[in-house]
């Protein structure tokens, strides 16, 4: 085809053409609402660097979840701001912790949203790293023990997806293991396969307090450089039974999505993370910028790209304009 014969602005000359022939299409059904808890009632303190968002006490989380289902939201991500740290993150795995506490009211006072949740040391230990450390190293296999007490313990209180985010090698068996041995084989896996070592993550580890204190994760999270090694850490989690995975962060890894999802017949998740938000929402105070336009435009290119969910702090604000 070509020009004369062939023009292709035919289709776009009314908006009711270019929504008809529309390839993809967004939902409030592809979101997954991230949401931070932490102890005490009533507390709404705000997260500077990403507007609208707040680390919240249960009682106020009750109302976002409450929320969420109402805009069409099927489900939350909680992380968890314990009352205190240690080196072994404890709390991250305590029966009565925050996020044990959390879910248990969710379940008894929301139905009809699902439950995920972050399971990960760095929130809760005192040096703020995914793993256990010793002489300045993590360690994986050690660390395993730990992650797998945490999953136990949230699948214990009600979640419906356990979400590993450590980036610890075998973490996703272990898991698996855990769970199945205390009858809760139904319980799915989401894992973060793909998490990069990105910066992109900077406002989110103000809200979750999660700042390594000294290094960083480059030693288990992934080189951004590398696209090969992202499809062999995918292809791991999956016989190791992860149900659905995760590409971390959504937009500088677009061509992961791609390739992920062209490569394994499984649900893919990609996590907008607070960094993609958090420039959208300074540009677009500062007027360079229409943030409600680029907001929908990028949701749209990371499911084009082949994301089946979207885990974005632009969740409920999209979702009222679908």
């Amino acid at each position: 085809m070509r020009f004369p014969e062939y023009r292709p602005r035919r289709l776009r000359k009314d908006g009711l053409l270019r929504e008809m022939i529309r390839e993809t299409h967004l939902r409030p059904d592809d979101f997954i609402l991230p949401l931070f808890v932490r102890p005490g009632k009533g507390v709404k303190k705000a997260i500077s660097s990403m507007p609208g968002h707040f680390q919240l006490s249960v009682d106020l989380i009750l109302k976002e979840v409450k929320e969420a289902k109402s805009l069409g939201i099927p489900g939350v991500i909680l992380f968890g701001i314990p009352e205190k740290k240690d080196e072994m993150g404890s709390e991250g795995y305590a029966k009565d912790g925050i996020i044990q506490r959390t879910i248990r009211q969710i379940k008894e006072k929301v139905d009809g949203i699902l439950v995920i949740t972050d399971v990960c040391l760095c929130e809760y230990t005192s040096h703020g790293h995914c793993g256990v450390v010793k002489n300045g190293k993590i360690l994986n296999d050690e660390t395993l023990e730990l992650l797998s007490a945490q999953a136990l313990s949230h699948a214990e209180a009600g979640a419906d997806i356990i979400a590993p985010s450590d980036m610890m090698d075998g973490r996703v068996g272990a898991i698996r293991r855990i769970l199945d041995e205390n009858q809760y084989e139904d319980t799915p896996i989401l894992s973060y396969a793909a998490k990069y070592a990105s910066a992109f993550y900077g406002p989110f580890r103000v809200a979750a307090e999660s700042k390594p204190q000294f290094g960083d994760r480059k030693s288990y999270q992934m080189d951004p450089a590398n696209g090969d090694e992202a499809l062999r850490e995918v292809e791991l989690d999956i016989e190791e039974g992860a149900d659905m995975i995760m590409v971390k962060p959504a937009l500088p890894y677009l061509d992961i999505i791609c390739r992920v999802k062209q490569s394994f017949n499984i649900p893919v998740a990609a996590y907008n993370v607070s960094g993609e938000f958090a420039m959208v929402k300074a540009a677009s105070k500062l007027g360079w910028i229409d943030g409600d336009l680029v907001m929908m435009e990028s949701l749209i290119a990371i499911k084009r790209a082949g994301a089946d969910l979207i885990l974005t702090y632009f969740a409920k604000e999209a979702a009222r304009k679908l």
